[in-house]
């Protein structure tokens, strides 16, 4: 493998002053130098100088072992973009060894990476059985029986979240602005937020109806790539976003909404993952400029507060790709602030990574388990009632949490306590 693989540029920026350290949870959780940001960093600068090859058991462990939250980003004063670095070294591993893998690696592979989340009427129809399987009985029967255990799923299954129904779909009728229209967007659906958690999705629709925003859900787009983009299939996150960017330039709108910091980042990126490609690289850079986070739109924007009143306590925890990777941190505290009656109790760590990222909470569940119960100590030492969140990942390792620790603090998205608090106004 040639030498300077890696942007050396990257790597020299790094000044290693520790700063990066406090922020990092696989070093908060082993305290060790390699676990680190400065030390992968260094790990790869010994690649690139030939001293360790990319391919070494330890390299390998040690790139994956990372869960690209991108806090170190958020807090490196000169600015070294890790987050790179990290994911153009998963890319290259998986072209080395993807030639190795075996046949189940293999299909496992194609059919969740360009299987699930290329196709779109695949990913529905699996939605659609798990919604089945949750309402009929069958995962009361599988959980009694012992089934999932003797098949080792039990870990698995209990990451499945609760699905919600009706799925919104790709072209569907939007949401019509309530009152003078200030201004018309289009709401990036998702793949699952558009199925498990499709009714963040609308609540998303109505709340910005309520501020005077009228919303689309353009057709043919469909999930982001972010899970690509970790998984280091960056061919195949470029494939999506080529679909997403030509998808949302059929319609005439001034901006594009999410409602999940993972997907957020990856689409605020997509000017970087398709730099290369002259025929993308300044649609990637127009579409990328329009992407608004839902509560960074709202702040931006302006936006009438509810008026009804909301009796709980809330504490908020803070997506790694929302706070770190997009930087947005004090909009969604200024939106539930706005709520009437709504207490806002912040718990230590806010924006300490809860374990998810992505699939990591499966192919690393001790660390995933003690990072997630290290929030949920934080969560519930507030006292607060709801915790409140913005990344269905996050949503989904909080309650899987919450219900192994047996405790009756609810998760629920930011929109969805302010759809609550415009809808009881209404009645």
């Amino acid at each position: 493998m040639a030498d300077n693989i890696f942007d050396q540029k990257i790597i020299d920026n790094c000044v290693r002053c520790g700063l990066c350290l406090a922020s990092c949870p696989t070093y908060v959780v082993k305290g060790v130098e390699t676990s680190s940001p400065r030390g992968r960093i260094s790990i790869l600068n010994a690649v690139n100088k030939g001293n360790l090859h990319l391919m070494d058991a330890g390299v390998v462990s040690q790139i994956y072992e990372c869960l690209d939250c991108r806090a170190c980003e958020a807090v490196c004063p000169s600015g070294v973009q890790y987050g790179k670095l990290v994911e153009s070294a998963r890319d290259l591993i998986e072209k080395e060894r993807a030639p190795r893998y075996s046949l189940q690696v293999r299909l496992i592979r194609a059919i969740a990476l360009r299987g699930l989340f290329f196709r779109r009427w695949l990913f529905v129809a699996f939605a659609f059985l798990m919604l089945l399987y949750q309402r009929s009985g069958l995962q009361w029967l599988a959980r009694k029986s012992g089934i999932l255990k003797l098949l080792r799923l039990a870990a698995m299954e209990e990451m499945l979240p609760h699905i919600d129904f009706p799925f919104v779909r790709p072209g569907q009728k939007g949401w019509q602005a309530q009152g003078v229209e200030k201004h018309k967007v289009a709401l990036f659906a998702g793949c699952i937020m558009s199925t498990a958690f499709s009714g963040i999705d609308s609540a998303t629709g109505r709340v910005l109806a309520k501020n005077g925003t009228t919303v689309e859900v353009p057709k043919e787009q469909w999930c982001c790539g972010a899970l690509q983009i970790h998984s280091g299939d960056t061919a195949g996150a470029q494939d999506l976003a080529r679909r997403n960017i030509a998808a949302f330039e059929q319609s005439d709108t001034e901006y594009v909404i999410i409602n999940a910091a993972g997907c957020g980042a990856a689409l605020k990126e997509y000017d970087h993952l398709l730099h290369d490609d002259p025929e993308w690289r300044e649609r990637a850079i127009t579409f990328s400029r329009k992407v608004r986070d839902v509560s960074e739109y709202l702040a931006e924007t302006g936006f009438t507060p509810p008026t009804a009143n909301l009796d709980l306590e809330v504490t908020y925890q803070e997506p790694c790709h929302l706070a770190h990777a997009q930087r947005i941190t004090s909009q969604p505290r200024r939106l539930l602030k706005a709520i009437p009656g709504l207490r806002l109790k912040e718990m230590e760590d806010s924006s300490l990574c809860c374990g998810s990222a992505g699939v990591y909470n499966l192919l690393n569940p001790t660390i995933a388990n003690e990072l997630v119960d290290r929030k949920l100590n934080n969560a519930l030492a507030t006292g607060a009632e709801v915790l409140c969140t913005a990344n269905p990942g996050c949503h989904i390792q909080l309650e899987a949490g919450l219900k192994r620790q047996k405790k009756s603090m609810k998760v629920r998205h930011i929109v969805q306590l302010l759809d609550e608090a415009y809808r009881k106004e209404e009645n």
